[in-house]
């Protein structure tokens, strides 16, 4: 087992959803994906405290059929090349397909190699990020709240605004390295 890491989701937490209607969307091209503002900052606060930074992303058009998988793996690896990820970890299937990696599954955070899940946490911006770390049972879980016009089912450990304040309530609890 490693050490613990901070579970991101991608769309809303390190890059800005597209909101339509309300509800969240990923970007569908490269040009149309924006990281957030200080979000490099907020991750390097993570990674010089010893957490590994582990982006864990539902990407259901893939398999719905309206996004191509090599633009997913195109934006993801643009996230990568600027800011500092240890892995992106991607489940690509619809809630048809009943797998065990889409969110709120766990799939995605008990992949190989496991970090610490008791010391790790996962930042999200929706219930289903939520419901995943819960059933993975991490240490807390934190919800960047943007208001969406969705029900929020589960009730996160914090509520914020941005990852940056996600990043200092997590700094607060004391280095990654001591539980």
């Amino acid at each position: 087992m490693s050490g613990p890491a901070v579970f991101l989701d991608r769309d809303g937490v390190l890059n800005r959803a597209i909101v339509r209607g309300g509800r969240p969307y990923a970007p569908t091209s490269l040009e149309e994906t924006e990281i957030l503002p200080a979000v490099r900052d907020a991750l390097d606060r993570l990674k010089t405290a010893g957490y590994r930074l582990i982006v864990i992303t539902n990407q259901p058009d893939v398999g719905r059929g309206h996004q191509r998988r090599e633009v997913v793996e195109a934006i993801n690896a643009a996230l990568a090349a600027q800011l500092p990820l240890d892995e992106v970890r991607v489940c690509y299937h619809d809630d048809r397909d009943h797998c065990t990696c889409r969110k709120p599954a766990p799939g995605l955070l008990l992949q190989e190699p496991t970090p610490d899940l008791e010391r790790s946490i996962v930042v999200g911006d929706r219930w289903r990020d939520i419901e995943a770390g819960r059933r993975a049972r991490v240490r807390a879980t934190i919800l960047i709240d943007y208001e969406y016009d969705e029900p929020q089912r589960l009730e996160p450990d914090l509520r914020v605004r941005s990852l940056s304040e996600a990043v200092d309530w997590i700094l607060h609890l004391g280095p990654a390295s001591v539980r």
